[in-house]
């Protein structure tokens, strides 16, 4: 069963569509997706902002980013339209929320907290969290200042795909929940609790947090729930803002996998869950395909001529040998798209071939466009 074409082209030149949104399992090449989608948006005429995570360092460097910038800069030497980009700070992302939403003495106690400090920049699903945030924020811009007909996300590099759609609710629930005030009832004058109880409820999150913040973690914590306390429940709020934009009709996603076991188990899930939250999907890319220049000379065939030409033809022979592994390589992959195909019909897929260097520049990124673009 052969899956319907994404057609690349027409997703990036729909004026319906705002947002772009690739998301996959780590490693499966998320960040040159987004970027060679942006690139291509913006030369196709439209005015694009793309929000990456973790590019390599002369990606960014050949997109103007010379180092992590929280704010979008102009990529400067792009015809057609114009794209700006940036590198999510997350960190900085979530001092931007606490000295909006804070008074100078107060937002400056929560900054210097180590509490804080170590939520903001290590705990699990902040990541996540900030990447939506940083969305929002980027939303709200685009209405009241620089205006972004598209906006691309590169989402963290999860081991799990579901983390992206996971985390943030699970961190707002947590800033917002019944916990964390238990643990700051000491610190408002709820009256005597035992050590055992502290403890206990302590050790439901603190265990490797512990070992960097030492004794004093429960000290911290109460002192951050303190001056944190006015911005506790506008958390919740703001996650379920942000993934309202998930579910708005000029949202798209784009799921990314490389064609291995593990990446496309992730993608069904995830095809699976976004089908279940009703967000829109716009299709699969799959990366790093093999390219088989002649396929009608069969692995078996290489193999058996690489046999008799060992002797003294052995670099004719090593080049049979090299195009049946490509062979073999190219129909597991085919096996496995095929098997992903079964499993959602509907769902449309590009596919992008192995490319021999790493992309770091503009023009391995035109490369890929022009690879994710083909019929």
């Amino acid at each position: 069963m052969s899956a319907p074409h994404l057609s690349i082209d027409a997703l990036l030149d729909d004026p319906g569509v705002g947002v772009i949104v690739c998301c996959g399992s780590g490693g499966v090449g998320k960040t040159t997706t987004a970027a060679a989608l942006a690139l291509r948006a913006a030369r196709r005429g439209r005015n694009v902002c793309v929000l990456t995570i973790d590019p390599a360092r002369r990606l960014a460097q050949s997109m103007g980013l010379t180092e992590l910038d929280n704010t979008p800069r102009l990529v400067p030497g792009i015809e057609g339209g114009r794209l700006s980009a940036m590198m999510l700070d997350m960190k900085r992302t979530f001092d931007e929320i606490v000295l909006a939403h804070s008074d100078a003495d107060r937002a400056q106690a929560i900054l210097d907290n180590p509490f804080y400090q170590a939520l903001s920049s290590s705990f699990a699903g902040t990541q996540e969290y900030m990447a939506m945030e940083k969305l929002g924020q980027l939303k709200a811009q685009s209405a009241t200042g620089e205006h972004w007909d598209l906006i691309v996300v590169d989402t963290p590099p999860s081991r799990s795909a579901l983390d992206f759609l996971d985390a943030p609710k699970r961190l707002g629930s947590f800033l917002d929940g019944r916990l964390i005030r238990v643990l700051a009832a000491p610190a408002r004058g709820a009256g005597r609790m035992s050590a055992r109880v502290i403890n206990a409820s302590l050790g439901l999150f603190t265990g490797a947090m512990s070992k960097i913040l030492g004794g004093q973690v429960l000290r911290d914590v109460q002192l951050f729930v303190t001056s944190f306390d006015a911005l506790f429940g506008g958390f919740r709020e703001r996650a379920e803002q942000t993934y309202s934009q998930l579910q708005a009709p000029d949202t798209r996603f784009v799921v990314v996998a490389a064609p291995e076991p593990d990446a496309l188990r992730e993608a069904s899930y995830f095809v699976q869950r976004l089908e279940a939250e009703q967000m829109p999907l716009a299709g699969l890319v799959l990366n790093r395909v093999q390219q088989v220049r002649l396929p009608e000379l069969t692995a078996a065939t290489a193999r058996a001529g690489a046999e008799r030409l060992a002797g003294e033809h052995s670099l004719v022979a090593e080049l049979l040998r090299l195009h049946a592994d490509r062979m073999e390589t190219a129909a597991r992959q085919t096996h496995l798209a095929r098997s992903f195909t079964g499993a959602h019909p509907r769902v449309p897929v590009a596919t992008v071939i192995a490319l021999a260097d790493d992309v770091h520049d503009l023009d391995g990124l035109t490369e890929v466009g022009d690879l994710l673009a083909q019929d």
